[in-house]
């Protein structure tokens, strides 16, 4: 089954932890928070989806038809359900298919804006992530 398409100029989050419908609407509050005015995220709560990991998700991929391909999206796993940072799972599946980074919601607007008009590549973001694999800007944003 494809996997499901973001809306126009969006980035698909997609729920894999279904333990704290709480937990999840927190995650949504953050995100449409952090992006004002204009939503950034395409949410899909599917249970289908529960504790997926990457390697499937790039199954699906590969099975998809060429107007189904969708190059990157976000996970909303445990610990994105858990810290209070809310940090999604960022996977490539499309440059280096299977590379992630974890981007907290209040830099979710600036990532998936980018990605999502191919202003910046995937690698740019997993590149500049720390020392836990966590994006946390450029530097010379103010934090």
């Amino acid at each position: 089954m494809p996997l499901p398409q973001p809306d126009d100029l969006t980035s698909l989050v997609v729920r894999t932890d279904f333990g704290d419908e709480g937990a999840w609407d927190a995650v949504r509050a953050a995100l449409d928070a952090a992006g004002g005015e204009y939503s950034d995220a395409t949410y899909v709560s599917d249970p289908r989806f529960t504790d997926v990991d990457v390697w499937a998700l790039l199954a699906e991929e590969a099975a998809a038809g060429e107007d189904e391909l969708v190059v990157h999206m976000f996970l909303a796993d445990a610990t994105t359900m858990a810290d209070p940072a809310h940090p999604l799972l960022a996977v490539d599946l499309w440059e280096e298919p299977g590379r992630t980074f974890r981007v907290p919601a209040r830099w979710f607007p600036d990532v998936s804006a980018n990605l999502s008009i191919s202003n910046m590549d995937f690698a740019e973001f997993a590149d500049a992530a720390d020392g836990s694999g966590t994006f946390r800007g450029f530097g010379f944003e103010e934090v």
